[in-house]
């Protein structure tokens, strides 16, 4: 970005989406709509002529599609956030998924609303948020002073985690196929995960994750058993909580008002996690915008568990994450691409046990 504005692309081949988008976003004087496209190709084209900071691409249009034209503006223009707009369909969010995993930066829901007000209303809620968070400039780095780098995990008397919980939002989908893939199909572990989306798409999240990682994987269920080599994504507009029926650790899901306007939220989550676990938790906080999961990293840094937090550098949105570095509460604040390694390295006693 050259100025304060962040400059925005809307492509969609629906006229009436394109001026709801468009109408919503210009609600803020932060936001500029540069330009507007039908389709992937035209987009591109307008691209090639005028600089654009996001593009909002549809994920079904004529000509070219939204996941082609996500692919060619990642090769030509790997500096350009683009968040996926798609219908509540189950077509719509298989697709927005596989552009999520694939390095698109978020995803709405497209407008379906009674009223033009009402659309407008839900996608400055929803739409402006996301777009101003993509378009700011990267805060500076937290200095060494307030985060000594090797400070707490120095100091940690290191208990051989149990369960594996992880946070992520805005760029999440990629980096849990990173982290996911990263770990041996045989990872012994469970693994508990709270992504922000909506209720559709939190399924076919679970899907891709189990095909790239090649572990069991799937929405977490009320009552359902936690196993371990098994991994549980939170149910869009369901908060998960662990529990304990009859000498089993399980999941149970409510729709308790939302934390940090999130349903899931991280919170519950990793609350739980500490009140059960206490000492053999891993908490690892992903990108993410805002600071949802603050307040759950809180009750696990007092019980002793051990926190992991992206960086800066690698991280789409660095809000949830930042959180915990500021507070001083990450034991380790590494790059997407070493975290993986990190887990591997925590567990190793664990995985050791489970081979033998």
């Amino acid at each position: 970005m050259t100025d304060a504005v962040t400059r925005v692309l809307v492509v969609d081949d629906s006229a009436v989406v394109r001026g709801l988008l468009a109408r919503a976003l210009e609600t803020d004087p932060a936001i500029k709509v540069a330009g507007t496209a039908m389709h992937g190709e035209q987009a591109l084209g307008w691209m090639r002529r005028y600089p654009v900071d996001v593009v909002i691409l549809d994920v079904e249009m004529p000509v070219m599609d939204g996941l082609t034209a996500l692919s060619k503006i990642q090769d030509e223009f790997p500096a350009v956030h683009v968040i996926m707009a798609s219908g509540l369909t189950y077509a719509g969010a298989e697709t927005t998924v596989k552009a999520l995993a694939l390095g698109a930066a978020g995803c709405i829901a497209k407008p379906a609303a009674r009223s033009t007000a009402e659309s407008i209303e839900l996608l400055v809620k929803d739409l402006v948020p996301l777009v101003k968070a993509l378009g700011a400039p990267q805060a500076h780095e937290v200095p060494a002073e307030i985060f000594p780098p090797q400070s707490r995990a120095a100091g940690h008397q290191l208990v051989p985690p149990s369960l594996v919980v992880i946070g992520s939002s805005t760029g999440g989908p990629k980096a849990l196929t990173t982290v996911l893939s990263g770990l041996p199909r045989d990872f012994p572990l469970p693994i508990l995960i709270v992504q922000h989306m909506p209720p559709l798409f939190t399924p076919m999240l679970a899907k891709h994750l189990q095909q790239d990682s090649g572990r069991p994987c799937q929405e977490a269920q009320h009552g359902q058993h936690i196993e371990r080599n098994h991994t549980y994504v939170a149910p869009g507009d369901y908060h998960v909580v662990i529990n304990k029926h009859d000498n089993h650790m399980i999941t149970t899901l409510n729709q308790d008002a939302p934390e940090h306007y999130c349903r899931p939220s991280v919170n519950p989550l990793f609350r739980s996690a500490a009140e059960w676990y206490g000492k053999s938790v891993l908490a690892v906080m992903l990108t993410g915008m805002g600071d949802d999961g603050i307040e759950g990293t809180r009750s696990i840094s007092a019980r002793q568990g051990y926190i992991i937090a992206q960086d800066q550098a690698t991280s789409v949105v660095w809000g949830m994450p930042a959180a915990v570095v500021r507070e001083n509460l990450a034991h380790e604040v590494l790059p997407l691409q070493q975290i993986a390694p990190a887990i591997m390295r925590l567990c190793s006693a664990e995985v050791a046990r489970a081979v033998r």
